[in-house]
């Protein structure tokens, strides 16, 4: 007897629908799984026939095949278990393969029967729902992730007999109820006002979360540096809900979605080690997953100490920050993966961090600092807009018991700079001036003449390339979206101007 249910896959960050054919025949009793099963899917035989026995229910004897189609789509994980262990017991006669009809069935199962959970049920739900499936079973824990999306008919399965008896009408498992949808409040970052001092970097800040540019701070160790970058997100425009889908399906195909918290509401912010590979960075596992690039999707990419990541790590940045994706490719095939992110990245001048500090003699040698400057490539720094000097900060300012400017205020500038490059850019596929091309500046960033003559000077003096002379414009044009100007004027590139690199010319 033949019996099929319908399942998927995670390819990348996007479902493939997988049809789970199970065949019951005579003959030496025999087990075989087809269709480019990993090994946890090979191990799926051991769990489904213990799990079913365990069920209370009859493991068929003779010969039983399981194919999983399209057989030339590679199939890794236990979410295939549940729908194996249905397709056999219907196809052994103790389910009707009717009742599997118009439903999307994934979990893995333990050996008594229980329902466990698995990583991406969001891109899967959202596969069932383009696709017309009008039933989603999925784990019980994993039901509120699915009925993040409407429109689709969520049930949540903690036991596999609990399963059966549902679809054969003994006892009816309610639907996921929605109402009991619950988001948790973000937690609360680091507020600006507990930052003392380094009041240009807040504004060099403040004028980055405003356009969505990278920032690089140069400073000796102490200064406040990596305050001020995890001080960043709570100055950030919140997330629309698109942008919390697209963050939290990322997140669920990592498998590192809290089991408390179905929506991500916070926009990211990872912290790698400078020890990261250049894999990790890009890509986790043997099979193409989200890495440390598009973690930051839609959030704050945090490097700090710079100088010491691997090369490797640092050239795969170049693509994500240009392109806003990052594309892997492997003999298994090509794989692209959002990634548009804030970079953020801290570094010392020096190996010992005193270059140019004026009350501590720096103890590196003029060819060590120059070594470890050049870390760091030119066409790398070139894809930084913002580069700031935190100096040490003083006595006086950190004894002041005066707060400086909240993260509430700086928050409301910053979401009304967003709001006009929204008008602004409505019709295009853009949402902030950070992600503009050439084209885009040609269109939006338009100088008078005394504009056009402070940036002719500044590139014949600070030598800036093509590149470097739109992202000056797309400062400036940020900036005067934060003073609610129309119009680019010279102030506004002074400041822009302000921001660029300058131990590296």
């Amino acid at each position: 007897m033949l019996a099929k249910v319908h399942s998927c896959a995670v390819v990348g960050l996007e479902g493939a629908i997988v049809e789970v054919e199970v065949d019951t025949s005579r003959g030496l009793p025999s087990f075989t799984i087809v269709g480019l099963p990993d090994t946890a899917v090979q191990e799926s035989r051991e769990r489904v026939q213990a799990a079913i026995k365990n069920a209370g229910l009859s493991f068929p004897g003779g010969r039983l095949t399981v194919n999983l189609a399209p057989a030339a789509l590679r199939k890794e994980g236990p979410a295939y278990d549940l729908p194996i262990a249905l397709g056999t017991v219907a196809a052994s006669g103790q389910l009707r393969p009717e009742w599997l009809e118009g439903a999307l069935v994934v979990g893995e199962l333990s050996l008594d029967g229980s329902v466990r959970h698995v990583r991406g049920i969001l891109p899967m739900a959202a596969l069932a729902r383009k696709e017309g499936f009008g039933r989603l079973f999925v784990p019980e824990g994993d039901a509120a992730e699915a009925a993040l999306l409407p429109d689709l008919e969520v049930i949540p399965v903690a036991t596999l007999t609990q399963l059966v008896n549902h679809l054969s009408g003994v006892v009816p498992v309610a639907a996921f109820d929605r109402r009991h949808l619950k988001t948790p409040a973000p937690p609360l970052a680091t507020d600006f006002r507990e930052v003392r001092g380094q009041e240009h970097v807040k504004r060099a800040l403040e004028v980055a979360a405003a356009g969505g540019h990278n920032v690089l701070m140069l400073g000796p160790p102490g200064a406040g540096k990596t305050l001020l970058a995890r001080a960043l997100p709570s100055i950030l425009p919140a997330m629309t809900v698109e942008e919390a889908l697209d963050v939290t399906g990322i997140y669920s195909v990592a498998d590192l979605l809290p089991s408390e918290t179905p929506l991500i509401q916070t926009r990211p912010f990872r912290a790698p080690h400078h020890t990261i590979s250049h894999a990790a960075a890009s890509m986790c596992h043997n099979w193409p997953r989200p890495g440390e690039i598009s973690l930051a999707h839609r959030g704050v990419l945090f490097l700090d100490e710079l100088p010491e990541f691997g090369m490797r790590v640092l050239e795969v940045l170049r693509q994500p920050l240009e392109d806003k994706v990052v594309t892997i490719s492997r003999a298994r095939g090509s794989h692209t993966f959002p990634a548009n992110f804030m970079l953020v990245a801290a570094m010392n001048p020096c190996p010992c961090g005193y270059f140019g500090d004026p009350r501590r003699d720096c103890s590196c040698s003029s060819a060590t600092v120059t070594r470890y400057q050049k870390r760091i490539s030119g066409p790398l720094l070139d894809r930084i807009d913002i580069h700031v000097e935190v100096p040490r900060v003083e006595f006086e300012k950190l004894t002041d018991d005066r707060l400086g400017e909240s993260s509430e205020a700086i928050r409301a500038r910053v979401e009304a700079g967003r709001a006009r490059q929204r008008r602004r850019l409505e019709g295009t596929s853009l949402q902030s001036n950070g992600d503009m091309g050439p084209a885009e500046v040609r269109v939006f960033c338009p100088l008078d003449e005394p504009g056009r003559t402070l940036i002719r000077q500044a590139m014949n003096q600070l030598q800036l390339t093509a590149r470097a002379f739109h992202r000056v414009l797309k400062l400036g044009r940020t900036i005067a979206d934060l003073a609610g100007a129309e119009a680019i004027t010279p102030a506004h590139l002074a400041e822009a101007l302000q921001y660029r690199p300058r131990r590296w010319g």
